[in-house]
């Protein structure tokens, strides 16, 4: 368990706390283009359990949520093939901050500006638990994963390549 301190709320927990889903909290200190590297480091978790939370937008500008383990990336080619889209693409980053209301590497599925549909690969609903981003850099919240398919209606996909 992290030790206990005072987190102020973000749109994430509030959007948690008001559909009734249990999350731990696990602050961390931030480090700027640190990525999920970092923050497995900083909680002692296997990097693969951390979830990265990434927006993206299809040829038509569409935004979507793809989350990925922390150790591997997306294959934009083989994710707009599962999801009958021409193709996909990371966001800029203040496309992505319009989006989702969060600042990169503070981006949570949770609690986004704007309702987006939620891509999930499919290996990380096996895990037991997962720690994504709750809402803030450098806070982590840990789940189970069936919340994200359970709560954000998450449509598993298989989009996972060697980081």
């Amino acid at each position: 368990m992290a030790k206990k301190e005072h987190i102020s709320e973000t749109p994430a927990t509030q959007w948690l706390r008001r559909n009734g889903i249990g999350f731990s909290e696990h602050p961390y200190d931030y480090e700027e283009h640190g990525g999920t590297t970092v923050s497995a480091q900083k909680l002692g978790v296997d990097e693969h359990h951390v979830v990265k939370t990434l927006v993206m937008q299809d040829e038509a500008a569409k935004p979507l949520i793809v989350l990925m383990h922390g150790d591997r990336k997306v294959s934009t080619k083989n994710l707009a093939r599962q999801i009958g889209c021409k193709s996909v693409e990371p966001c800029k980053p203040e496309v992505a901050n319009r989006h989702s209301g969060f600042l990169i590497g503070g981006t949570s599925p949770f609690g986004t500006r704007k309702q987006m549909p939620v891509y999930v690969e499919q290996s990380i609903l096996a895990l037991e638990q997962i720690y994504i981003n709750g809402g803030r850099r450098g806070y982590l919240i840990g789940i189970a994963p069936q919340v994200l398919t359970d709560s954000l209606a998450a449509k598993p996909v298989q989009c996972a390549l060697e980081e």
